[in-house]
């Protein structure tokens, strides 16, 4: 499974990060080890949402879009807490 996931930073409420993934348990665990150049200086993150997908280019497309303008608004709309 590919997931594509939403991480919310515990110590600046207004840092969100939008990633893929095909182990979402060690790359949550990277982000908070300050493995990932974008996300280190807002460690911790909890992970907010992910979607699963059977492949990745389904994934990769659902990231892209998230991303995009009207994905940014569909997302906090419907899956930002």
């Amino acid at each position: 499974m590919h997931y594509v996931y939403l991480l919310q930073s515990q110590t600046h409420p207004n840092q969100r990060y939008i990633g893929l993934t095909s182990d979402l348990k060690s790359r949550l665990q990277k982000h908070n080890e300050g493995g990932s150049p974008h996300t280190s200086q807002y460690r911790p993150w909890s992970l907010q949402t992910y979607v699963a997908f059977q492949t990745r280019p389904q994934a990769a497309a659902f990231e892209s879009y998230l991303k995009s303008a009207s994905g940014r608004a569909f997302a906090n709309k419907r899956l930002w807490p």
